[in-house]
């Protein structure tokens, strides 16, 4: 198998420039480390007070590592380990779910059936079919795997370092959202780990190069940026098994009695104290033909409504009207808003943040085809806000969080995307954490992102409102 590698000298440039940025971080001074909850542990891949080596590409960096927070459970695991995460390839991962599996820890592995397959056993002829962006990723991945560059991938490569190869390879009980017998849900969205229905691992970050530790094509990269909470709880690690039994069925092999999307009964949200904690779990999807407050995104808006002074928000993507009118009537109310959304969905025609700056775009579709079609119920602020953008990340990195930020004392995040996609489609989690400690961690990734944010309505994205609603006023549309 052929990989278009980067020349030398491209690559050593690439190198030189990166470790200049290296030193250049860790030679700023990192504020001081926060405290964490005795139950509730806050980690994040871009944390600025901690450093740690990436084992992939040699790279000591800031930021908290999220694989070895997820292996360090797996390998603390006595009796179980059960896995659900939307795209596995990180091999100290998948070789930690071996040895645990090895030792007789009864050990059970979910994924998303489009991520199904391992990198390995693609051919040429597969590759040339996949969409670019998928290509892309298709040709980091077989960079990890190939270890001594070569643009071949040996046995032995693959049993180090394909992640789904190592766990075939040992036997480990794995299913995918197909097992229901359909061809896949919308998304097996999930990204938890549960152990020894004690302990759980709940994070937005899926477990790749590029959503961890960064793309190995770019060494500016520091991963798209994500948390993870490590939580000590049985109590909620039952309902996270519940949740994970019933997508199980009777697994691998089994009859098509496993359930994902809308085959799981809508479930209310659940409320338990661990320590100082107060948790609130639910489990998307809900269908639309139930009421919109019966959701995930139901239970998004009522937390955001409880504020009284300041919400503060880092998102992948938005695009939940619902959602925004109910935040326009807390910004009416004085409550200060500030909103970060990742720059591949800021500026779409349904992003919410085109609401809070005041505008519309017309819809994509509608747009190629000359016509003026806006998004159904869309409803831009009257009083528009200037604390909504876009953050400035690491070349190739995404804003991959999902989560809020209610005076600065509740925290809302799990895999749940705010979108309507991720309501009502998808297995998804949605934690809200009401604790001022574990508050405190996601404030300051959130200061962090907002440092050096750009806010308000770039000109570039003015221009195309102004001249869309021209084209559409001469049209008479």
């Amino acid at each position: 198998m052929q990989l278009r590698i980067p020349s030398i000298c491209l690559l050593a440039l690439a190198l030189a420039g990166c470790q200049r940025q290296v030193k250049s971080e860790l030679s700023t001074p990192s504020p001081t480390p926060l405290p964490q909850d005795t139950f509730v542990q806050a980690y994040f891949n871009q944390e600025p007070t901690s450093k740690y080596t990436d084992p992939y590409r040699n790279l000591t960096r800031l930021g908290d590592d999220l694989e070895q927070k997820i292996v360090e459970a797996i390998v603390s695991a006595q009796s179980t380990v059960d896995v659900a995460v939307q795209e596995l390839r990180l091999p100290r991962i998948a070789q930690a779910l071996v040895d645990r599996h090895k030792a007789g820890v009864k050990v059970r592995v979910i994924i998303e059936n489009i991520y199904a397959r391992s990198y390995s056993s693609y051919t040429d002829t597969e590759v040339e079919k996949l969409p670019k962006r998928e290509r892309d990723r298709y040709a980091d991945s077989l960079r990890l795997i190939d270890l001594n560059g070569d643009g071949q991938l040996s046995q032995s490569e693959i049993d180090q370092r394909d992640a789904l190869a190592i766990l075939l390879k040992a036997k480990i009980p794995l299913i995918n959202d197909s097992a229901d017998g359909s061809k896949g849900s919308d998304l097996m969205h999930h990204k938890f780990v549960i152990v020894d229905g004690q302990r759980l691992v709940v994070t937005s970050a899926n477990f790749t190069m590029s959503d961890v530790h960064g793309d190995l094509s770019r060494p500016a990269s520091r991963g798209n940026a994500n948390s993870l909470l490590n939580i000590e709880s049985s109590q909620l690690a039952t309902l996270f098994t519940e949740e994970f039994n019933l997508m199980w069925g009777d697994g691998p092999g089994g009859k098509p009695d496993s359930k994902f999307g809308l085959q799981k009964l809508p479930r209310p949200p659940r409320s338990m104290t661990i320590g100082d904690t107060l948790i609130t779990v639910h489990f998307s999807p809900t269908s639309s033909k139930l009421p919109w407050s019966q959701s995930s995104n139901g239970l998004i808006g009522k937390t955001l409504s409880s504020g009284t002074q300041a919400i503060d928000m880092a998102l992948f993507v938005f695009s939940d009207q619902t959602l925004v009118d109910l935040l326009e009537t807390s910004h009416l109310q004085g409550v200060k808003i500030r909103a970060l959304i990742d720059p591949g969905f800021m500026y779409r025609s349904y992003s919410e943040g085109l609401d809070m700056l005041g505008v519309s775009l017309v819809d994509s579709v509608s747009a190629k085809k000359g016509k003026c079609k806006y998004e159904a119920q869309n409803r831009p602020w009257t009083s528009p806000m200037t604390t909504v953008g876009v953050p400035r990340l690491p070349p190739g990195d995404l804003l991959h969080h999902k989560f809020g930020l209610v005076d600065a004392k509740t925290a809302i995040m799990g895999s749940h995307n705010w979108t309507t996609a991720a309501n009502t489609g998808n297995d998804e989690t949605l934690l809200v954490v009401q604790n001022p400690i574990v508050a405190a961690h996601y404030q300051r990734e959130f200061e962090r992102l907002y440092t050096n944010a750009i806010l308000g309505l770039p000109p570039a994205i003015q221009r195309k409102v102004d001249a869309q609603q021209k084209q559409c006023k001469s049209a008479g549309l």
